[in-house]
């Protein structure tokens, strides 16, 4: 069962529950999941459907961190609520060390050998953790590797 034959179950699922906050974030991923389909003219793969979630997933993060910043503790929860709906579709996280293994990986292959090397280094390393590890994360890590801050 692919991502998208998951969301219309769960979606069914939730509404049977009558889990209206579960069935809200089904239904807006579906819908930007469709709004995707009609702007690319073809069926979306699951990959497709992990960067809608990735993408959904950054945004909620945000404003996690707005509202705790704005005291707004019940916006806080709520998003995170929805925020854990998302991640169940998702893809596991890579933890630092794998993402770590694979920087090493990619430093050799590009033959990385400091900052002025960044961008070669994160247009590799992006498409081989898309959707299973944090941009900012793995931008902190490259940078932290090529000027010398090595980790690992």
């Amino acid at each position: 069962m692919n991502i998208l034959e998951r969301l219309e179950s769960d979606m069914v699922k939730a509404a049977k529950a009558r889990d209206s906050e579960r069935l809200g974030v089904i239904r807006f991923v579906r819908s930007r999941t469709k709004n995707l389909e009609i702007e690319l003219r073809r069926e979306l793969k699951d990959e497709d459907v992990v960067e809608v979630l990735a993408r959904i997933a950054k945004q909620h993060k945000e404003s996690i961190e707005q509202f705790q910043e704005g005291g707004r503790d019940e916006l806080v929860e709520r998003e995170r609520r929805q925020l854990a709906v998302i991640e169940e579709y998702l893809p596991a996280q890579l933890g630092e060390h794998e993402l770590l293994e694979i920087l090493s990986e990619v430093i050799e292959e590009t033959g990385a050998a400091g900052p002025r090397d960044i961008g070669v280094v994160m247009k590799t390393i992006m498409p081989r953790v898309k959707g299973r590890a944090d941009g900012k994360m793995v931008k902190t890590l490259v940078q932290s590797r090529l000027t010398g801050g090595d980790e690992g």
